[in-house]
């Protein structure tokens, strides 16, 4: 039986202590149930939690820190109320805006916004490594390979992409660079600028005292025995902003933001990954490694729903970005859809209407659920339309929903989308008002606001999120078998997309990011 309100958590708390104390001489655990063997031989955390969820948050601007969530029993301290939170011991960057999480190797991987450290956390000890590499302050975007061989970081304000392996860094020079991705198998290193048609790759020189430089370099380093450099990838591309790697490791599909960026199409680029090994050097700048697709199918593929961020089952592509509106009353304004590419016969489906914003969580969980996340929502076609809608009939309807986290039932070629949470504003009395059930700190009824963090609690029908800076936590649905020992003290789960109390689950200060630690995979985050 999961216990929602606080005060009967305490007491309950006090009772299973008083319990756990009569049993000791037994040698019985009772609060906490520690098995013998841990999933994949991982070692029993010092929390002892076994379904955690970390949060990466800043306190002022000027401290931060990475706290430990119960995502079992959905608590921050224990539930004799003797330990108040569990944090990351050794970590206090300002601003960690990211967690780059490979629950697999268990360790994860925290970027600071304030001074561009990339540090390591060792989720067996719960203690902050060193700092692996550092690509100055404000960094666009930072990447990591599995097994912490190779990082990379866009240093934008230098106009740097930072590359660290094998503990050394190069600093190659692509002015504008904002976008930096390393694929599972450590083969690949791709780069984007801002406002550019290019894609950019890293290649690595043969070991020669006299290193032949690729054509069309923009940049190799170091400068007197050049080892690693930067060269343009060839294709067709619209501001690409993303890109997101096939599940066989052997197609890299580059998301071409188009008009959403200020370019002319939305599409999707496919590339052959074993044309963009880092080992191979191109001798040509004709050399292209676009991908052969059947007689008739373009490559890069429209995509008119417009593309951000990207997911795919094997099956599909589920693609999620914004259009804009060239006409009607909401004309200028973008308006979220999710496209299905078919992998198969690359068919396109129709847009799905989404969360408007940009685009840039993706992932799946349980109860065949795709879970979408997007920012700065309240700027497009839904927030006009609530507007439209309380003025003429004083009240919304799902269409008048501005919030940035999408729900997707997947299974069919048209899968229903839902917006949470569900929210209807009205000042008429003959409907009623459906306000957030957990506001956040600026008391806004119907808008958590952009949504940067989202994890599935894997196998326990839920998703925990950093949404408008706090966290928010939805089940996926109620789970289909009887909850097994292990998971007595959690609920079997709630309506799909219906809200958990987060009173016990709300960190002291603005959470960027969240990351579940304990996944059975690294795809599952």
């Amino acid at each position: 039986m999961k216990i929602r309100n606080f005060s009967a958590l305490v007491a309950s708390g006090l009772f299973l202590a008083t319990a756990t104390l009569a049993l000791v001489g037994c040698g019985v655990t009772v609060l906490y149930k520690v098995p013998e063997y841990n999933y994949a031989g991982r070692p029993i955390p010092p929390s002892q939690l076994l379904q955690r969820v970390l949060a990466a948050y800043t306190a002022n601007g000027t401290a931060g820190g990475l706290e430990i969530l119960d995502g079992l029993r959905d608590l921050r301290g224990n539930v004799q109320n003797t330990t108040k939170s569990w944090n990351i011991s050794g970590y206090s960057e300002a601003e960690p805006v990211s967690i780059i999480n490979f629950p697999e190797e268990t360790t994860g991987y925290a970027l600071s916004y304030t001074d561009g450290n990339l540090t390591a956390i060792n989720y067996s000890k719960e203690t902050a490594g060193g700092t692996v590499s550092n690509f100055g302050a404000e960094p666009a975007s930072a990447a990591a390979a599995p097994l912490g061989i190779t990082f990379a970081g866009a240093a934008e304000q230098a106009g740097l992409l930072v590359l660290t392996t094998g503990g050394v860094t190069y600093d190659l020079n692509l002015p504008n660079v904002d976008m930096v991705a390393i694929d599972p198998g450590n083969s690949v290193v791709l780069a984007m600028v801002r406002n550019s048609n290019s894609l950019y790759r890293v290649v690595q020189l043969p070991a020669t005292p006299n290193p032949v430089l690729p054509p069309g370099y923009v940049d190799c380093e170091p400068l007197l025995l050049p080892v690693y450099c930067v060269v343009p990838v060839g294709g067709t591309y619209d501001h690409p902003t993303n890109v997101s790697f096939s599940l066989d490791g052997s197609t890299a599909y580059i998301l071409n933001s188009g008009p959403e960026n200020g370019g002319t199409t939305a599409s999707v680029t496919f590339l052959q990954m074993a044309a963009l090994n880092i080992n191979l050097v191109p001798t040509s700048t004709a050399s292209s490694p676009l991908s052969s697709l059947p007689t008739g199918i373009p490559n890069p593929i429209p995509i008119p729903g417009g593309v951000t961020a990207a997911i795919s089952d094997g099956s599909y592509l589920y693609l999620s970005g914004q259009q804009p509106q060239t006409s009607g009353a909401y004309k200028g304004l973008f308006a979220g859809n999710l496209t299905l590419l078919n992998l198969s016969t690359y068919a396109v489906g129709a847009p799905i209407s989404i969360s408007d914003g940009t685009h840039t969580k993706m992932l799946f969980a349980d109860n065949n659920t795709l879970w979408i996340g997007s920012s700065s929502c309240a700027n497009g076609v839904r927030f006009a339309t609530a507007a439209a809608e309380l003025a003429a009939q004083k009240y919304t309807d799902p269409a008048g929903n501005y919030n940035c986290l999408t729900m997707v039932t997947t299974g069919t070629a048209t899968p229903p989308a839902t917006i949470v949470p569900a929210v209807v504003q009205s000042n008429v009395s003959t409907v009623a008002a459906v306000p957030v059930s957990y506001p956040n700190t600026n008391q806004n009824q119907y808008y958590y606001g952009s949504l940067t963090g989202l994890c599935w609690v894997q196998n326990y029908y839920k998703v925990y999120t950093a949404y408008g800076g706090q966290i928010h936590a939805f089940y996926t649905g109620a789970s289909p078998s009887p909850i097994a020992e292990s998971q007595s003290e959690d609920s079997n789960g709630g309506s799909p997309a219906s809200e958990i109390d987060n009173i016990n689950v709300t960190v002291q200060g603005t959470v960027y990011d969240v990351a579940y630690m304990d996944a059975l995979t690294d795809s599952a985050d």
